[in-house]
């Protein structure tokens, strides 16, 4: 039961759509430009940076809260790492399946980098590597690149590397079967982002996806 009460307070959270809000400030419905994706990749393609950094924003935080409604309501609980990342697994299937908008929002990378940062805490100072270690895999291949999709599929595969390596280390203070749990989770939602992901990954092999920076695209990119 407890499990269904984080997936249902992440998904409520999840159902804040950053881009489709901003989009609107903009007299833009992001659902029907670029890409159509709701995310802030689109957001940034579509409406400049500053928009782009308002969707990121505005996703992350809506997932930091479902974490802390979680965390206050089960503080204490012996597997409380394992219901904070049922919260962003409701926080993801909201942001990524609004049922408001037919089912069509973002990918989920500015809701893994909330997880991120917010499993950060478990064994300071330590843990913080897993926050520069995700960004890593992020920015260095966006850098080398300037495939933003490239950046964010390595980044949520470090994720979910360092989430195994860090619960094995005991960090999150959690019994074996409720850490098997976790990866489970957590593989599952990397394998969601992948899915997501799956035209971007066809254009990066055939050499047609779109480079940070170069320009507006008037193409659909899945």
């Amino acid at each position: 039961m407890e499990r269904i009460i984080c997936l249902a307070i992440g998904y409520v959270c999840g159902l804040l759509q950053s881009g489709y809000l901003v989009g609107k400030l903009h007299h833009i419905d992001i659902r029907k430009s670029g890409s159509g994706n709701a995310g802030s990749t689109n957001a940034l393609r579509v409406m400049g940076w500053k928009a782009g950094l308002m969707t990121f924003a505005g996703d992350v935080l809506k997932c930091f809260a479902a974490v802390l409604i979680v965390r206050g309501l089960y503080h204490g609980s012996n597997c409380l790492a394992l219901l904070m990342m049922y919260a962003g697994a409701g926080v993801t299937l909201g942001h990524n399946f609004p049922f408001y908008m037919k089912f069509k929002g973002g990918k989920g990378i500015a809701v893994m980098a909330a997880l991120a940062v917010s499993n950060c805490f478990w064994h300071l100072p330590y843990s913080v590597l897993m926050f520069f270690i995700t960004l890593a895999f992020f920015a260095v291949p966006v850098a080398v690149t300037r495939y933003i999709s490239l950046g964010s599929l390595l980044a949520y595969a470090a994720f979910f590397i360092e989430m195994v390596v860090f619960g094995q280390l005991g960090w999150f203070g959690m019994e074996q079967a409720y850490l098997y749990e976790l990866y489970i989770l957590v593989f599952l939602l990397t394998a969601l982002a992948w899915w997501r992901h799956r035209a971007n990954i066809k254009r990066l092999l055939n050499g047609t996806e779109n480079k940070f920076g170069s320009g507006k695209s008037k193409s659909k990119e899945g």
